[in-house]
């Protein structure tokens, strides 16, 4: 019996267009882009769901896009700010598996086989990644779970946006017969219509097709379209990156204008970056300490300090206020926004030695 696996696809809701109206509410609403000006032959990168319901879509001239929406805003990508997005989105993932794969900045499969919380629900467990994405980080994301890879990524894309989609084992020979073959991966246009050339529009239909005529058809890609028409791939989630930063941050409801509250946010935040550090100090030890500030006009600024060599708590919270009464008057204003973080190096075998001393300092900072 081969092995069952539980894998969830995540896939964040027009992303780069998502946390452009994160940061500026006004856009919210609106039909938006994220690209290059028209008048400089730019191109879409992504664009909200109110713009795609006038036909906009990634790829496309900007030209293009403001002939078909004239009231489209567009605006210049920001991908530093995408990827600490996304490093976020991964510190949420890590918290149920490290067998995590990126595909992309706003997608990534996850093979939370092995997780024990919420008694082993695959579901369960990317609902309460939805919900943690929604709140810490004031985005959505929609996600498919299914056995394997293949199944996962479509069924992530069956109730977007913000939505989630399971496929269990019992039904994935049901479900793949009136699939679409162009939601397979790798079947675009030139494929589908060679497809329909031989009287295939559905899974269903595919598997009415040898493998050997397959193979001659489409060569090795054949076998892969054998396959997956039955809901077959044997594909591993392959992790791929090395951590390089863990933090938290809060947005709050009402401006924080006075040092004591900002102080006692900063010191909430530790608690949580301490908790988070302690799931992976065996495999990382930090090298600087980050703090973030967001002002209410939306501009913000960062200070990092890099850890001594004296064995001092990377957690002690007088440093990190340090940091914070150093950086806020730079822009001297209401801060929205708060992050506490830590650059990361990941450990070789000569510094596990030092764990214990560091075990010794994650309590977390009061």
């Amino acid at each position: 019996m081969p092995e069952q696996r539980k894998i969830i696809h995540v896939d964040a809701d027009s992303f780069y267009a998502s946390v452009e109206t994160r940061e500026n509410p006004q856009l919210a609403g609106k039909p938006l882009a994220v690209g290059g000006r028209a008048d400089r032959r730019g191109v879409i990168a992504t664009a909200n769901y109110e713009a795609r319901k006038f036909g906009v879509h990634s790829a496309m001239a900007s030209a293009r896009a403001m002939a078909l929406c004239p009231s489209l805003l567009i605006v210049p990508p920001h991908f530093e700010l995408y990827r600490t997005v996304s490093a976020q989105f991964h510190d949420i993932f890590r918290d149920f598996t490290d067998l995590i794969e990126p595909l992309s900045l706003d997608e990534a499969y996850l093979d939370v086989s092995d997780c024990e919380q919420f008694q082993g629900s695959a579901t369960l467990v990317a609902a309460e990644i939805r919900r943690r994405v929604r709140q810490e980080l004031d985005l959505t994301v929609s996600a498919g779970i299914a056995p394997n890879k293949f199944l996962a990524k479509v069924a992530s894309d069956w109730e977007k946006p913000d939505g989630m989609f399971t496929i269990a084992p019992d039904q994935v020979a049901q479900f793949v017969v009136d699939l679409p073959v162009n939601k397979i991966n790798g079947v675009g246009r030139v494929t589908a219509e060679k497809l329909r050339r031989m009287g295939v529009v559905s899974c269903g239909d595919l598997q009415g097709v040898e493998l050997t005529a397959l193979v001659k058809r489409f060569g090795k890609y054949g076998q892969r379209l054998f396959d997956v028409a039955r809901g077959i791939d044997k594909r591993r989630v392959q992790p791929s990156r090395v951590r390089k930063s863990i933090s938290v941050e809060r947005t709050y409801n009402e401006d924080i204008v006075a040092m004591p509250a900002m102080e006692s946010a900063l010191d909430e935040l530790l608690v949580e970056l301490a908790g988070r550090f302690l799931k992976i100090a065996d495999r990382y030890f930090p090298t600087k300490r980050v703090i973030k500030i967001k002002y209410s006009d939306f501009t913000q600024t960062t200070l990092e300090e890099t850890l001594g060599d004296s064995g001092e708590p990377w957690n002690d919270p007088q440093r990190f206020h340090r940091l914070v009464a150093t950086a806020w008057p730079r822009g001297a204003k209401p801060v929205r926004l708060l992050g506490a973080g830590l650059r990361l190096q990941p450990r070789g075998e000569g510094d596990l030695d030092q764990l214990s001393l560091f075990e010794d300092q994650l309590e977390p900072a009061v």
